[in-house]
């Protein structure tokens, strides 16, 4: 039987999210309900809010979580009720080509829920943002989407791997796989861009340098792991990378931004045959021109990193263990913990750049 719990909806473009009664259906074939502990609030609920994914509305936001595994449907083995989860967006196929050819964390035919939740005053169909929608009580999801890891840890740090933690580490040490030694830049210090400056340190990185117009953000990177900073709104970036780095340019440079400006700093802030590595997410209309000879002769690697190339099965228990060990601190992500019904102010907050993560508790 459906059950009615509370989820916070964008209606519309724009419009101010609500809390509204939704219906969660019993867990079918491959299915699972969740019970939600802690859901991160993520930039990119807000893309949705903004109708910059799509306009499928009502979208029942929040993807960022973690939580505990209530029902699973027919044929579920991989985790079953009583588990704690992270839940994650790329519940990968095993059959498409990628993945047959040993790439997973490309695979092409993630899967989400069969069923729809639905708002119980009408019965409309609702979108979970990136296959979740996990602003809400309890939420269903495939139960590929569900990671177990160990229950030791805080749900309202656990969450945040399962998406821009993740995809700040994923980017430094899949993606740009940054080594012992290197040197790396990482331009743009929100969350992303501050789980680069972690992954880069966990990764062994010499020399971490931190690129941000705002000087509260680079408090908080060189809190986290950079060994310099760089204020872009009065320093070019690119020299004084440079001279940070023997005159050379950094081995990785990381852009968490996502616009044709800062991926120009990116490009040419880097060493002959470096590694760029784009995973700020741009819009649509962004346009990037570059001279080609420039790509042709500075050689090395120009590289977009989706969700940090992870693969969840792998990557989140390998992090949670590290974070029980004291040796990645994802508390220093939380700003704030917050209810269902303050998700609105999160979203100004985090356009201030007061926060570097809200996270809803359940």
């Amino acid at each position: 039987m459906a059950q009615e719990v509370r989820g916070v909806i964008a209606p519309g473009k724009n419009e101010p999210v609500r809390i509204e009664t939704i219906l969660v259906p019993d867990p079918g074939p491959g299915e699972a309900v969740v019970k939600v502990q802690a859901c991160g609030v993520c930039h990119t609920d807000l893309h949705y809010k903004q109708g910059g994914i799509g306009d499928d509305y009502p979208f029942l936001l929040g993807h960022e979580a973690a939580g505990v595994v209530e029902s699973v449907g027919e044929g579920v083995t991989d985790v079953a009720p009583g588990d704690f989860v992270i839940l994650n967006w790329r519940a990968v196929c095993g059959n498409c080509r990628a993945c047959k050819r040993g790439r997973p964390w490309y695979c092409f035919a993630t899967h989400n829920a069969e069923q729809k939740m639905t708002l119980a005053s009408t019965g409309q169909e609702l979108s979970p943002a990136l296959g979740i929608g996990a602003f809400a009580e309890k939420t269903l999801v495939a139960a590929g989407q569900c990671t177990k890891v160990d229950p030791a840890a805080s749900p309202a740090v656990a969450g945040l791997l399962g998406c821009g933690v993740m995809a700040g580490i994923g980017a430094a040490i899949n993606t740009g796989n940054v080594g012992r030694g290197d040197s790396v830049a990482v331009i743009g210090c929100g969350g992303v861009g501050d789980a680069a400056i972690a992954g880069s340190r966990l990764a062994g990185a010499e020399k971490i340098i931190a690129v941000d117009i705002d000087d509260r953000k680079l408090t908080t990177a060189k809190s986290i792991g950079a060994t310099h900073t760089v204020n872009s709104k009065d320093t070019d970036p690119v020299e004084a990378i440079r001279e940070l780095t023997g005159g050379f340019g950094a081995d990785v440079v990381i852009e968490a931004v996502g616009r044709p400006e800062t991926y120009k700093q990116a490009f040419y802030a880097r060493d002959l045959a470096g590694t760029v590595v784009l995973v700020g997410v741009p819009t649509p209309e962004m346009k990037l021109e570059l001279p080609l000879l420039d790509v042709f002769g500075r050689g090395g690697a120009l590289k977009s990193s989706w969700y940090g190339d992870c693969l969840p099965d792998r990557d989140f228990p390998m992090l949670i263990n590290l974070y029980l060990q004291g040796r990645l601190d994802l508390e220093a992500f939380v700003t704030e913990t917050i209810q269902l019904d303050e998700v609105e102010k999160a979203f100004e907050r985090m356009h201030a750049g007061d926060v570097l993560r809200s996270v809803v508790t359940l």
